[in-house]
Order: C-alpha cells, then structure tokens, then sequence
C-alpha cells in the first residue's frame, strides 16, 4: 500500500513525530510513504530523513493555518498513484480535499484547536470536509470545531498519538534530582512560563530545557537576567529524549495549549510525575496520572515542583505508567494501519 502524507508544516515537534514514527512501523510492514509537505525547516526535513523519509517541500510559507490554493495545485500531479492520502493540519488537509483522486480515501488529523494567527479559515474548512473519509481529531477542541464546520460526527474518531522511548535507561551523568522540559521553544509550549517559575522557587534544582524554537533567544536572556545560567540548561533538541526523562524528579509541560502530550505520557511511561497545564485536551491525559495548574500561572508551577520535589505533593506514578503503555507505536501503527485497510479503494476500481 502506498500511503500519500500531506503535512502542512514539517518541523521537529510531537505532530509531526507522530507521523514519522507511524510511517516507519507500517515501512516495517511492507507499506510505503511518500511525504508532501508544505513548509518545512531545515530542522524538520532532517528530522524526517533520520525517519527513513525524503519529503518533498512545496515553499517557503507556513501553512499550518492557512488554505492555499497553490499548495493544492501542486498537490494534484503528486497525488497520482497513491491508495491513501492521510493530511495533517487543516492547511494540508484543506488542500488534499481540493485535489484528491476519486476513489481514493482522504484521512485528516488535527492535533490542536484553532488557534488562527491570521484570517479565521472556517468557510474554507465547510466547503472541504465533504471530502474527509475520516477525521482524527487529537483534542476536544479539534473535534469541536470539524464539527461546527459539518463535518458528520460519524466520521470523527480519536486521533491517537505513538510515543516511543518506554523501555529508556537514563542517560549517565545527568543530575539528581532534575526536572525535565522536552518539547519545542515556542509560545504554545509555555517554556518561558517554566523559566518564570524556576526564578520563584527557593531552591531549585537544575532544570534541563530539550528542544529549539522560535524563543530560545529571549529564554537566554531571561535566564541570565533572573541569574538562572547555573540552574536552567538549554540542551538543544533531542530525537530521543527518553534517557534525559527516565530517573526524572519531574516532567513539566507548562503548556498554553495542549490536546495530548507525547512528553507527558513518555514521562508517565517511565515512572516521572508529571506536572501541566489546564488547556484544551490535556486534562483528559493528566487526570488521575499528574499535577494539573493553571497557564500562565508561574507561581502555581512553582508551588506544584516544590511540592513534588519536597514530597508534599505526590502522584500516580504506577498506575500512570501502565496507562500509558497502550500508546507504544506498534499499537497505534496497527490502529491507523487498519483504517487504511478498511477504507482503501482498489484504483482499478475506482
């Protein structure tokens, strides 16, 4: 089978992990991918050939949150050929609808709500999701909004993410204790709401930042001003970041938006409480399995890591970690595997 991935944008970060791992487990099994991509960083086209993928990039502009009908133009000769075409972000997924072969099955993720930087795109989403065979939506919000748009809700269904690295050794050297950030630098992660926090605690211990993006620079500069350098390391971007988490005192995901966690649920799989954020879909993964605070409340993060690291404050860590096995990327390529199968029109058909 030959499985067409349309992604919007193409950087290191959990959506487009996801992808690349479920492409690697069905590469595994005799299924080939090829991968179309509307904006990509230097950084992401690496990332993806370090999966086994050559992405091809159509410019230079992100297109996450924004129809183009170019992108769909130069989609349409690239989409010959394939058995199923699987788009990421409604950018890509809005552009695959316009141009899709007959017959063949159109799959579309949405990993976050909607967060439009620019123009609303709603009107554009209504004409295309006629078009949608079946819709992984990662988070209440997504849901929420494919369906304000008409999406039928039958064809809605649970986007489930992989998350690799349960079976990690920590990594020698590291400190103890530590808590641990992985995710890219930018706004929605909220790293700078960690920093904040680590400036009001007492007596924080050193604290590992996994990952580059768009505020590394001012993250520098708030840590030497607040006199953090010792305490806070920026540690570059990490492929695999599970032997910085395992032994963790603590994961923190500081998130202003947030539908699932790969970081999260990486560290619950590895016995590390988990502190985050009360945003969109992320209840749903930490209830019962971590710390839940407010975003954007540095003061609340802080009390929730001194009351962890003093033992105040405790969570779940045996039950978190069986919980979340049940996302290992061989169980969900299988899940996402038989999707495809089920709803895949043989072209001589078509």
């Amino acid at each position: 089978m030959l499985i067409t991935r349309v992604l919007a944008k193409l950087e290191p970060g959990g959506a487009q992990l996801s992808v690349l791992r479920v492409a690697r487990a069905l590469a595994a099994r005799g299924h080939r991918t090829r991968l179309l991509v509307g904006y990509a960083t230097d950084a992401g086209v690496e990332l993806a050939r370090r999966h086994g993928l050559e992405p091809e990039v159509h410019g230079t502009e992100d297109l996450q949150w924004r129809c183009d009908p170019a992108f769909a133009d130069w989609l349409e000769p690239r989409l010959a050929g394939t058995d199923v075409v699987h788009a990421h972000m409604v950018g890509a997924w809005w552009a695959a609808a316009r141009v899709v072969p007959a017959g063949v099955p159109l799959f579309a993720s949405e990993h976050n709500d909607y967060a439009w930087p620019g123009e609303p795109q709603w009107a554009a989403m209504a004409e295309a999701v006629g078009q949608v065979d079946r819709f992984y939506a990662h988070s209440p919000g997504a849901r929420a909004g494919v369906l304000s748009v008409g999406m039928p809700a039958e064809r809605v269904v649970r986007g489930i993410s992989p998350v690799e690295g349960f079976g990690a050794a920590e990594l020698p050297g590291l400190p103890h204790p530590r808590i641990v950030y992985t995710g890219r630098l930018s706004p929605d992660k909220g790293p700078d709401v960690l920093v904040e926090a680590v400036a009001r605690m007492a007596d924080p211990p050193p604290v590992l930042l996994l990952g580059t993006g768009v505020l590394e620079p001012a993250l520098r500069a708030r840590i030497a001003a607040a006199g953090l350098g010792d305490t806070v390391l920026l540690c570059g971007w990490r492929d695999d970041p599970a032997p910085w988490v395992a032994g963790a005192a603590i994961q923190v995901c500081p998130s202003r938006d947030e539908a699932f966690s790969q970081a999260a649920v990486l560290a619950m799989g590895l016995g590390v409480p988990v502190v985050g954020t009360r945003v969109d879909g992320f209840p749903q993964t930490l209830t019962g399995r971590g710390l839940i605070v407010e975003p954007d409340d540095p003061a609340a993060l802080a009390g929730a890591l001194e009351g962890l690291l003093s033992g105040r404050r405790r969570t779940d860590t045996i039950g978190a970690r069986a919980w979340a096995h049940q996302f290992e990327t061989s169980r969900v390529a299988t899940l996402y595997e038989d999707d495809y199968l089920a709803r895949r029109v043989p072209l001589a058909a078509a």
